[in-house]
């Protein structure tokens, strides 16, 4: 079982996180967090490294079913998207599979919340 979905786009790299944020805040989602890895590396370690953003996505309904349900699952959220630059003119952005995530939690209310997230985040992806 793959971890998550994934599309390319033939797009500059802001151009993607655009577009991603868009259809995520279209399925429910608010970005309540960003990391420019890019950035951090550079900042942290002075690595250079490619254009790579982490979207910290999360449904605040969702969110707040899946606590009420198991209340350590926060430390699993929000729902991590990534929009990284493969080369150039091409940018990928790939988003977490909840399913597979909140398989090491044994609580089937929690596993049908999160087949909810599964399909918003794949519609999200496809719609890219």
């Amino acid at each position: 079982m793959s971890y998550y979905y994934a599309k390319t786009l033939s797009v500059p790299f802001e151009d993607a996180v655009l577009r991603a944020t868009e259809a995520l805040n279209k399925e429910g989602f608010g970005i309540i967090t960003q990391i420019d890895v890019k950035e951090t590396l550079k900042k942290k370690i002075g690595a250079d490294f490619r254009n790579y953003r982490i979207l910290g996505a999360c449904n605040p309904s969702a969110a707040y079913e899946a606590l009420k349900i198991e209340d350590k699952v926060g430390t699993m959220l929000p729902c991590n998207v990534i929009v990284q630059e493969i080369s150039k003119g091409e940018v990928e952005v790939a988003a977490i599979d909840p399913v597979a995530s909140m398989q090491a939690i044994d609580n089937p209310a929690l596993k049908r919340a999160a087949q909810t997230i599964r399909a918003k985040l794949r519609k999200v992806i496809e719609s890219l």
